[in-house]
This record gives C-alpha cells, structure tokens and sequence, in this order.
C-alpha cells in the first residue's frame, strides 16, 4: 500500500533541518550541526519536491544527506512532522526557539544571552536593547546592539510580508488550474507588479457563471482554510499559510476590473482624480459619463487610459512614482522582457557550492534558448562556499574550452565570482584574471568595512566588468549595506561595468530605486539568477520584474546583447 505523504515544501524541510543545527550549537553539540547545516542547503537545491524523491525511492542520492538524515525526511514527508526536533524544542528554555529568527543573534550569542541577561523571547531581548544592556555585554557592543534592533524589526516584517519568490510560482499554478474553468484569469496586485515582498496574492478572473469558479476555488486541495466565500469573491488561506483572494467578474468588465485591481491604491486615485476633471467616473465597473451615466469603456484597459489621455502604463511601474506624468508626456518607456535576454552572466556548479556539473548548466541554460552562458564559481577566500583555489579554477578553464569545442547553439563563458577583499583588492591576482572573459567581484564579508571605498577600488581593476549583488542586502533578514551610489554610479559610467540586478528572490539587488536612478545615470545593468542549480535558472522572470519596476529597457541590459556585441562590451 502506497503511503499517502503529507504536503510540505522543501523549504519547509530545509528549515526544520537548520534549526536543528541552530539548536544542536546551543547545546555545545560537536560536527553534527553542520551535517544537519548541509542537508538543509542541498534540499534548498533540489530542482524537484522531496515528495518525488521519495515515490522514487531516490532521497539517499540527494548529495550531502546520509542514513539517519534519509529517514527523517521519510517521517517528515509521512507524518508532517519529526519527533527529534520535537524533542530538541522541549530542550530549550521556552521562547529561546523565537530568538533564532532574529538576523545577527547566532546559537552561541542566544547561549550567552540567556545565561548572563536572562533573555528568552523577542520580548526579553526588545526590552534589555531598550535598556541598552546588550552593548554592556562582552564581545556585543553598541553596534551589535543596533544590529539586534534591526534584526528584531525584520523578524516583526517577515510575519506579515512573505517573499515575492517565495508565492508567486504557487500563484501562478493556482491561474493555470483556473484557466481550466474560468475564461481570463490573470495576477493582480502587488503580485502583478513584481513587488519584492507581498502581503497576499490577488486573482482576477471572468464569467458569466461565477458562483461556479467561485466553488472551484474553495474546494482545492491546497487550502488549509476558506477565509470568505461570496457569490464573486473568495478568500483562501493555503497549507503554506498564504491568503489568496479571487475575483470573479463578467467578461464585459475585464479592462475596468483589471486597472482597478493592477495598480496600486496611489496610482488608482490619481486615475480618479484625472477621470473626474475630464467629467468622468472611474472604477471596477467601467468608465462613465458623469452626467449621464454611460459606459464610456470597460472591457479594454488601454482604451481607459487612451480615453484619459494617457499611454498605457505597464502594472509593475503603476506605484505613483512619476508614471502619470510620463504618461501624459507619453514618455513611458519600452521596458524590457524576459524575451531580450540572451544569456545569464552569473551561474554556479559544483566546482564551487552549486549543485550541478558544469556540462548540465550549460545544457539546462541552452535549453532555456540562451546565446550564452556566464560560470562564475566562487573564488579562494570563501572557503563556506568551497571557493576555487587557482589550479581548480584553470582546470575549470580548460573544461569550458573543451566544452565550447562540442557544444553546439551555446557559448560558455568563463568567468569567476571573485570576492572583494576588505582593502579592495581581489581574490585572484591579475595574471589569473586575465585568462578570464569577464570578471564578476562581489563582497560577502566584512559588510560593517568602507564598502563604498572597496567597490570602487575593484571597479578600477582592468577585468571586472560586473559588480554582483552590490548592497549585499538579504530580504526580510539583512539591511542593504551602505554605499555612495553617486560615485558607485559615475565610476560604473566611466569604465563601462555594469551592476548587477541579482534575481534571487532573496536578495533582488539591486532595488528597484537604484535601478532607476541607474537607468536615469546611463550606467549599464546585468540581470542575473545567481543560479546554484539548473533549476534556479528559473529565477530570471524575479530579475526581469525587479528592473522593469526600475524602468529599465532593454538597451540598458549587457545580457541583452548578442554573443558578439558582449564580447566587444567585455574587451572595451
């Protein structure tokens, strides 16, 4: 008899098996967390639910993951739950647990907290930084004080903001199932617009039967419970604990109904207010004479913004940020998409701590119909990320030669993800660097340094060409660190190197508003997934979000570029 498995993400798992190791360091525990540590990221990896795995009967292949830690995931995936770190949770004094969520506060600094302040639980340690004993405390200090503070500020805004990554594919597998019984359905909201962290998932769809979709909706198997239910509307929350909301209107207001829906509650008002002064009535149902009441529009979206003299504004800008008046000047830009890009500039396999061969990336980058392929393993200095010493790296240089001699409809770039020291310096001297395309540095240390100084050292070596992730930011877990984009941006402009647009949904950096202001300085941009795996490759669609929300074109984008074009921009 097939065993019926609980419905649990990898992510999920992955997190259980991380706060066991967070738990298992408190407790003075010796190499077992960092087993626990490393399970935890190769299952973050995994291009397919640990629940196939499973039915395969594959889970002990999954690299880095042991007997004992095979079985765990059985009883996680057959029971929805693990009697270990039930048990390791009733070890802890109660609230210690919580203490874990806040960024800066690792397992030894909760141990001498706990012993020396008596801290455990958020509230205890809110209270002892506004008393400020932390500072007072040996090895923390009034910087670590203000980290904590911030730290406790993100864990309050990830209980009620969740990652755009984080729902968006599942919302868009929910507009896929509905397609099947409704007619138009689309994302609205903030989803819709890209934004990086969304509070919950908006659907619009259309009917002439809407109590139908309506019952669609409310019996699917994700749901863990029917918030609201109505005769064209509906509100769920799912076994992930996201609230999606529907709305069901007939065809005949689609347009009107999606405006509403799409843009933001600024945006909107600016609309009405327009409407008004030109002697119409906007809302969900349409656009009406005011005098009269007669339906001027309400099926054509872009026929409400013509009727408003406006150009049609694409949702992701539609924030009131500047694009009414660009709109009425009609200078809203081309924006790019996801169509434009010829290639991913920065990609990891296993020779550094990504999950496949450098053959599957550029098979799975080839397949996604990419000109080209950017392998930027890690360098030297970051050992946690099994950074390249120089005779792997040459040896990777060779493979790609190799590999660009068989490989047909793709080229393969070779690069390296080479750290910015704290003097500014890099990871790989200069006679190594050349036998490189391009050189990709980033910082992944010493964030509390003059990093604007160290940047803008790394700009003035003669092979870097992009700067990854520049702010260093982690959503919902780290503050971007400091830069003076002034001259980050003006040094970028003068020696032609692009910033990096990192599509990971957990960094989306840079943010939308220094795209902007980057696009505004004419400096170039790459959009980059930061793929650790052929499935995160995937990621590109969360970039291409990120800079359209920054107004970028596709002229501003070095990735947009043909093989040949980017080969002169990297020589230059």
């Amino acid at each position: 008899m097939v065993k019926r498995l609980h419905k649990i993400s990898n992510k999920e798992v992955a997190q259980i098996f991380y706060d066991i190791a967070d738990i298992l360091e408190i407790q003075d525990v010796q190499f077992k967390p960092r087993a626990y540590e490393k399970a935890a990221q190769e299952i973050e990896l995994l291009p397919e639910l640990l629940s196939k795995y499973y039915e395969e009967n594959v889970i002990d292949n999954i690299p880095g993951i042991g007997k004992s830690i095979t079985e765990k995931i059985r009883e996680i995936l057959e029971t929805g739950k693990l009697r270990y770190f039930e048990k390791l949770k009733k070890k802890l004094p109660e609230g210690i647990f919580k203490l874990m969520q806040v960024s800066g506060i690792g397992p030894k600094r909760i141990k001498k907290l706990h012993i020396e302040l008596k801290i455990r639980s958020l509230s205890d340690l809110n209270k002892a930084i506004k008393q400020h004993k932390i500072q007072e405390l040996e090895g923390f200090g009034k910087k670590s004080e203000e980290d904590l503070e911030e730290g406790l500020k993100l864990v309050k805004q990830r209980e009620t903001r969740l990652l755009l990554g984080d729902v968006y594919p599942s919302a868009m597998e929910l507009v896929k199932k509905l397609k099947t019984v409704a007619k138009d359905v689309t994302l609205a909201g903030s989803v819709l617009r890209m934004k990086e962290t969304v509070h919950d998932v908006d659907i619009l769809a259309t009917s002439d039967m809407p109590g139908k979709i309506i019952q669609y909706f409310t019996e699917l198997s994700q749901i863990k419970r029917v918030l609201a239910k109505g005769s064209t509307k509906a509100s769920i929350m799912t076994k992930d604990n996201v609230q999606i909301d529907l709305r069901v209107v007939k065809p005949e207001l689609y347009g009107s109904a999606f405006q509403y829906f799409a843009g933001s509650k600024e945006h909107n008002i600016a609309l009405r207010k327009i409407a008004i002064n030109k002697g119409y009535k906007l809302n969900e149902y349409g656009l009406f004479l005011r005098k009269t009441g007669r339906v001027i529009e309400s099926k054509d979206e872009k026929k409400i913004y013509q009727k408003l003299g406006l150009q049609w504004v694409p949702p992701e800008i539609r924030e009131y940020n500047g694009e009414i008046e660009a709109a009425q000047k009609n200078r809203i830009p081309q924006l790019i998409e996801f169509n434009d890009m010829q290639g991913d500039l920065h990609t990891h396999t296993n020779y550094s701590h990504g999950d496949n061969s450098l053959t599957e990336m550029v098979e799975a980058a080839k397949k996604l119909g990419y000109s080209y392929i950017g392998i930027t393993d890690h360098s030297k200095t970051l050992r946690i990320a099994k950074g390249m010493p120089v005779n792997k790296l040459l040896g990777q240089i060779k493979e790609i030669d190799q590999l660009n001699g068989s490989v047909n409809g793709i080229k393969v770039l070779k690069s390296a993800e080479v750290d910015i020291l704290v003097d500014g310096s890099l990871d790989y001297s200069d006679d190594v660097l050349k036998q490189l395309d391009y050189v990709l540095a980033s910082i992944h240390s010493g964030f509390n340094k003059d990093n604007t100084k160290r940047v803008l050292k790394a700009m003035d070596n003669d092979y870097v060409k992009i700067i990854g992730h520049p702010t260093g930011r982690l959503i919902n877990a780290r503050d971007s660190f400091s830069l003076n984009f002034t001259k980050i941006f003006a040094k970028a402009r003068e020696r032609d190197i692009a910033l990096e647009i990192n599509s990971q949904p957990l960094r989306l950096d840079l943010k939308d508003s220094f795209i902007r202001e980057a696009v505004e300085q004419k400096v170039k941009l790459a959009i980059n997934t930061d793929a650790h795996s052929t499935y995160q490759l995937n990621n590109m669609i969360y970039g291409i979000g990120q800079a359209r929300r920054g107004w970028a074109k596709k002229c501003d984008v070095i990735n947009t570029m043909s093989y040949s074009e980017l080969i002169k921009f990297f020589k230059k």
